[in-house]
This record gives C-alpha cells, sequence and structure tokens, in this order.
C-alpha cells in the first residue's frame, strides 16, 4: 500500500533541509562543501591516476572496494561531475571487472590501490550500484564510445547477475532466481538486508533489458516484502545478514551493524523516489523512536541484537549511523523527524582511519534530505 506518490511520479523531491528552516544557499554551500572534502580535500578518499582514472580508498582497510567505486560514481553523477564518473568507471572496468570465467561481467570486490586484485569474488551491492549510476550517467549525459557507452555497460552488468548458472554462462547469479531476493555474494544461501533496494530494480525494470522487466519488478516487490521480515517489529533494526526468511543469518553478522544502518537510508530514498508505504512508515519510526531514546551522542551507539538489547561494543560508524537514521525521515512521519535532521545538519564529516564509510553514508544523506538524490 502507497500512503503518498513519491518523485518519479510527481517530478517533487522532497528537501527535508529546507522544511525545518535552512535556506538554498546554506543547503547548496553544505553539499558543494562536503564533496569537495571527499574528492579534493586534505582527508579526500578519492585519488586521481594518471590522465584519465581514480579509485575510491577504504581509508580503514587501505584498499579499494566496488562499494567505494559505484558510490563514488553515484556521489558524481548527483553532482554532475563527468570527469571524476568516467576516471572512477575507467579504473573499476580496467581493474575490478571480469572478462572471463565464472565471474565473467562481475566486479572483484577488493583491489590494492595498484588494481592488483585482493580477491577475485563480487559483492553484490556493488554490481546494483555499478549498474544504476551507469544508467543514470547515460540519460544525464549521453552514451559514448566503449567503455562510456553507459547504458549498453549497465545492461550487460544487469544480464550476468540475472542470467550467470544457465547454458553456456557458467557461475551463479546474483539475485535467487525464484525468490527474486539479493545473496549475500553469488554463491550463497543468505541476503543481506542492506543490499536490497527497490527503487534501483524499478528502474532498471524500465531501464534495463527487455526479457528481464518482469524479473526487476518482482524482485522491487521481493524485497519490499522481505525488509518487513528482516526488520525487527519493535525496533526496526535489521542484521547484517539476514535467511531469506527474514531471520538472522547466524553467526558474527547476526547483529544491528555496520552494513544494517544503510537500510535507514534505503527505505528514506525509495519513499523519496516511490513513495511512502505502510511497511517503510513503520519502519522508519521504529528506528528512529529507537534512536530518540539513545539520543544524539556518538559515544553512545553500540553494536545491538535486533531486539535492541545492546552489546558491550560501540559502534565501528557512528557518524553513518547517525546519517542514515536522518535518512530515515524521508519514509518515516513520528515526532522525531526534525530532531533527527537538525542533528544530521550539525554533524561534521567524519576524519581519521574510518572515515572512509561514514563520508560515504553522510553524503548521501546529505543529497537525499537535500532533493538532490534524483533519478535520471
Amino acid at each position: 500500500m502507497t500512503l503518498t506518490k513519491g518523485a518519479y511520479h510527481t517530478g517533487q523531491y522532497p528537501n527535508l533541509f529546507k522544511e525545518y528552516g535552512y535556506s538554498d544557499e546554506a543547503i547548496q554551500n553544505k553539499v558543494n562543501q562536503a564533496f569537495h572534502e571527499l574528492f579534493y580535500g586534505p582527508d579526500r578518499i578519492y585519488h586521481p591516476v594518471g590522465h584519465d582514472m581514480g579509485y575510491i580508498t577504504d581509508t580503514g582497510n587501505n584498499d579499494v572496494r566496488t562499494e567505494g567505486m559505484s558510490y563514488g560514481m553515484m556521489m558524481c553523477l548527483q553532482l554532475d561531475r563527468k570527469e571524476e564518473f568516467d576516471r572512477l568507471w575507467k579504473w573499476s572496468k580496467t581493474y575490478m571487472q571480469h572478462d572471463s570465467g565464472r565471474y565473467k561481467g562481475y566486479f572483484a570486490w577488493s583491489c590494492a590501490l595498484d588494481g592488483t586484485r585482493n580477491a577475485q569474488g563480487p559483492a553484490p551491492d556493488g554490481e546494483e550500484f555499478f549498474a544504476m549510476a551507469l544508467f543514470f550517467a547515460s540519460r544525464r549525459w549521453g552514451d559514448g564510445e566503449p567503455p562510456f557507452d553507459y547504458s549498453q555497460q549497465a545492461k550487460y552488468i544487469l544480464h550476468e547477475c540475472v542470467h550467470k548458472g544457465e547454458e553456456d554462462n557458467p557461475g551463479d547469479p546474483m539475485w535467487h532466481p525464484e525468490k527474486k531476493l539479493i545473496k549475500f555474494v553469488p554463491e550463497s544461501s543468505f541476503s543481506d538486508p542492506s543490499y536490497h533496494l527497490p527503487h534501483f530494480y524499478e528502474l532498471f525494470a524500465i531501464y534495463g533489458n527487455e526479457e528481464d522487466r518482469d524479473f526487476w519488478k518482482e524482485a522491487a516487490q521481493a524485497s519490499r516484502d522481505y525488509l518487513k521480515l528482516a526488520c525487527h517489529p519493535e525496533t526496526g533494526l535489521a542484521p547484517e545478514y539476514a535467511e531469506y526468511t527474514g531471520e538472522p543469518h547466524q553467526g558474527p553478522h547476526q547483529y544491528f551493524y555496520s552494513d544494517s544502518y544503510r537500510v535507514a537510508a534505503n527505505i528514506g530514498l525509495d519513499s523519496a523516489w516511490f513513495g511512502k508505504t505502510e511497511i517503510n512508515k513503520n519502519i522508519a519510526n521504529n528506528i528512529q523512536h529507537f534512536f530518540a531514546q539513545i539520543g544524539f551522542n556518538l559515544d553512545d551507539y553500540m553494536v545491538y541484537h535486533i531486539d535492541g538489547t545492546r552489546l558491550d561494543q560501540k559502534a565501528l560508524h557512528p557518524h553513518g549511523l547517525l546519517a542514515t537514521n536522518a535518512q530515515a525521515s524521508l519514509a518515516a512521519d513520528g515526532p522525531h523527524i526534525e530532531d533527527f535532521v537538525k542533528a544530521f545538519w550539525d554533524l561534521p564529516l567524519r576524519k581519521g582511519q574510518r572515515r572512509y564509510y561514514d563520508n560515504c553514508l553522510q553524503m548521501f544523506a546529505l543529497l537525499a534530505l537535500s532533493g538532490m538524490y534524483r533519478i535520471y
């Protein structure tokens, strides 16, 4: 059930910063400054290479990940930074994408800073962000010569994600063929709730390969239904990894920890683009209610069981947690929205070794809450 129409239907993107009193100039300056710090400041995570490539560093692990590369491309796309986008894409295409074998079309999820692969296997959140950023690039800037024929590159990635394991295409698909749910990795039999991007799948059904359009429509609905199962009915918290039933995948990733934070951001953007649903509204309200009781002191953020029971372990990425909880405001209708938006506005970008993941989540929240995270 959709409670509101989203920007895909109305063309109107909610700007919660403006709604709560910040000026257009202040908002634009804040977004521009954040991009400058991430890409060109003294603590930047973006590094140009030669005359036509560049990479994003995971500063906590001193490597280059498909997560960060595809995130960086989406940031650049949203802010009309074609040069940086093309540099990131060419580095990804050159060093990360497999051109043969069981991972053909997929991207090695981690590389050293010189492009040497640390691992061969993919992490599916990278592929879905690469594809979406490439489709948007095609629509914003137009297709060029390979590898900058953006729409064709995106269609190729999605084809491999869906059709691996079929005749003459060895390997494992990234989505479960029957359940239509994204996997943690292609060989796994469980999922990661933060990988579920139904708002992307709605667009893949429109922009993608014609033969797979029904698949993507079904995947969008399956992911929305799945998040209801994976998020705790009272706290709204999701585990990092979960079974296809939504139950936490037992082991060190059964808790509400770093990956999990993105669920709140994703349901916020889904709501902004395609409208608030009862499921998303309830999850967002529950998350904000849970954390409103904890407050906005980052030192108070811990690791939690999804029922809210705290573990004796500090959150590794507290800036990112506050950013995503604020982005959940786009799905919420509870009493805490303004508090989260204003607390996030006052939050500086994280410094130090672990800044990469927090900074990415902060940048996306700035774009989303300012109405600048758009469909192209």
